[in-house]
């Protein structure tokens, strides 16, 4: 494996931010043996995978989709070890299902054949579409995941090197333009096209790249972790535990120190210091630059893609239980309001609209324990604008949670009011001053051609040497799958680490397998 080696690192490392990719980076540092100290704010690790407990119900504030399980495999298998011996997978069948405002319902998931099933019952005709839509999407998952995903772009020679594949997919394209090439159902083009919103972008912007996505989740199947994402935090916590790999929880790092152009350690919020021979990021990109580092230590290149960010949207999450239950509705429920376009450009152009579209997570359909027995626990999402919005979420926070309740009685959820309990809600206001997440958006930047690949944040800093970066705002990009791939871009950048001191504590014999 050819690494930069910089200029030759000790074997001290440390990770600020213990979100997905923190984590996954701390692991991959410590198999290959540094000394590796995890620093994060929260009182859990995680990041944005928290874990709420209410009154006996329990919510994830995170990730609730569970895609490319390999990803996480790869983690245990480092040390030797077996996921599955630390938290279980379950797959889901539907994986998603899709409400329209006509009330017509599709159910996607399952086999090739379940869902021509349902795409005969709903659009007859649009069959062999679909299946040219998978081959398209498989065609990126290939290139854009298999090849590129773990592969470091600080290079623009690396660009310029898949630049005509790049143009012979016409990834120039939006994944609106290529779903709508195959498939003639407003319907099922609106279904086929939100994946891009999983990972904070309009589909009628994102590059066509994300299309992969689809053939993704076709390859690996969907799944909920038994005892959800906090189930697999803890899985994670436990590995690193067991590993040797100090964690530090709340615990705020304020400045990355650097020294004679290279990270030599981080200061914390309380003034303590700590050194270290690198140090990888797990913040948000534009946090990073604009509050953790010195300017005068960054490229001009990297300075102006910090001032022209375009960022992914805001979140507004409604947490509930409920005293009935509800098993007609799925674990995975997509409710899509009559408008499509309209809204996705009031949300991404700063205007909290009166309607709304919204994910719903109805975590007990799979695992009775989220909430008390006979009861449900719900996470609502709604996407709107980030805090680059004029909007005062005093205000409209309370309103959009009493029209969202509605639009439910009305439709999903009858009696839901006389039922709800334990319910509260967090704003893009909650994601920028728990997570310090930049404008609160809820995925750092867009996921826009113009901040893909080399013209997204690179894993190696744009500045000072020994600074790396992981997370959604760097390649490949958000979601989970994108954060896990972003630490295994840096066994590309890293070496291993050089022989430890005396006292050391040694990496467990079963970690380079």
């Amino acid at each position: 494996m050819r690494v930069n080696r910089e200029s030759g690192p000790g074997n001290r490392a440390l990770i600020v931010g213990g979100g997905f990719g923190g984590m996954a980076a701390a692991l991959r540092l410590r198999a290959r043996g540094y000394r590796v100290t995890l620093l994060d704010r929260c009182q859990r690790l995680g990041g944005r995978a928290q874990v709420f407990e209410r009154d006996g119900f329990r919510h994830d504030a995170g990730p609730t989709v569970i895609t490319a399980p390999f990803l996480f495999d790869e983690l245990f298998a480092l040390f030797g070890l077996n996921r599955a011996d630390y938290v279980e997978f379950l797959p889901l069948n539907p994986w998603y299902r899709f409400e329209f405002a006509d009330g017509s319902r599709f159910d996607y998931g399952g086999a090739v054949e379940d869902t021509l099933r349902e795409i005969r019952r709903l659009a007859p005709g649009d069959e062999q579409g679909y299946l040219r839509l998978l081959e398209t999407s498989r065609t990126l998952f290939e290139i854009g995941f298999g090849e590129l995903s773990d592969q470091p772009f600080h290079r623009f020679a690396t660009l310029l090197r898949q630049i005509p594949r790049l143009l012979r997919l016409k990834s120039y394209r939006t994944v609106w333009q290529v779903v709508s090439a195959h498939l003639r159902d407003d319907r099922l083009r609106r279904a086929f096209s939100i994946q891009p919103l999983l990972v904070g972008g309009n589909p009628f912007a994102t590059t066509s790249i994300y299309s992969l996505i689809h053939y993704l989740e076709r390859r690996d199947g969907v799944y909920f972790a038994r005892g959800g994402a906090g189930a697999i935090v803890a899985a994670l916590g436990r590995l690193l535990d067991e590993t040797g790999v100090e964690v530090r929880l709340e615990t705020t790092v304020a400045e990355i120190l650097v020294r004679g152009g290279a990270a030599r350690g981080v200061r914390l919020e309380n003034g303590e210091e700590l050194a270290g021979d690198l140090v990888v990021s797990d913040a948000d990109p534009l946090y990073l630059y604009t509050r953790l580092l010195p300017a005068e230590t960054q490229s001009r290149a990297c300075r102006l893609k910090v001032s022209r960010a375009t960022l992914s949207m805001g979140l507004f999450v409604l947490f509930f239980g409920s005293r009935k239950t509800y098993p007609d509705v799925a674990h995975h429920t997509i409710w899509l309001g009559e408008r499509y376009r309209g809204l996705l450009k009031d949300i991404f152009t700063g205007r909290l609209a009166d309607d709304f579209s919204l994910y719903i997570h109805r975590p007990t359909a799979t695992d009775p324990s989220f909430a008390p027995p006979g009861q449900d626990s719900f996470y609502i999402l709604a996407p709107v604008p980030n805090l680059r919005a004029a909007i005062d979420w005093e205000i409209e926070a309370p309103k959009l949670r009493e029209r969202i309740i509605s639009a439910l009685e009305r439709g999903l959820l009858p009696g839901l009011r006389e039922n709800m309990v334990s319910d509260f809600y967090m704003t893009p206001r909650d994601f920028a001053s728990r997570y310090l997440s930049v404008a609160g958006a809820g995925f750092s930047i867009a996921p826009l051609f113009r901040q893909s690949a080399w013209f997204r944040f690179h894993n190696r800093a744009e500045g000072p040497r020994n600074l790396y970066l992981v997370g959604a705002g760097t390649h490949p990009g958000a979601g989970v799958p994108g954060v896990l791939s972003s630490a295994k871009v840096l066994e590309k950048l890293i070496p291993d680490a050089p022989p430890p001191d005396a006292g050391d504590p040694p990496v467990p014999a079963t970690a380079h397998g």
